[in-house]
């Protein structure tokens, strides 16, 4: 397993056996729970300086997905349905322009407002 994610797992209980630790101290009256929230910033600030130095060491983030990619379907998608470079991919999500109406200054023009005013400009 890598240091990175042991780390990362061992972040809840760490804080837990900190909680722990400090209702034990307080019960004893040697320290209130109004001062113990030092102790939170240095248990998470050693657990930050611990994931940093294991991703460090290994080199950086770990893969997000360990094992291999899934079968390809006859499509060429992972998985029926998926957009992918299948045949006729792009034909459904084509969006079909209006030659009638021209372009504004926030959509770009149609490739025939260009031809029509090739100065550029507003038509």
């Amino acid at each position: 397993m890598n240091r990175y994610i042991l780390i990362r797992r061992l972040r809840g209980p760490a804080f837990l056996l900190l909680v722990g630790v400090l209702a034990l101290l307080n019960q004893a009256h040697i320290l209130r729970w109004g001062r113990s929230w030092p102790f939170y910033l240095i248990l998470w600030g050693v657990m930050m300086l611990a994931e940093r130095a294991a991703l460090a060491a290994d080199g950086g983030y770990p893969a997000p997905y360990p094992g291999a990619y899934p079968e390809q379907y006859p499509g060429g998608a992972p998985y029926p349905g998926a957009p992918g470079p299948g045949p006729g991919f792009g034909a459904a999500t084509a969006v079909p322009q209006n030659p009638g109406q021209p372009g504004t200054a926030i959509v770009p023009a149609p490739p025939h407002d260009l031809d029509k005013n090739p100065g550029g400009g507003q038509s």
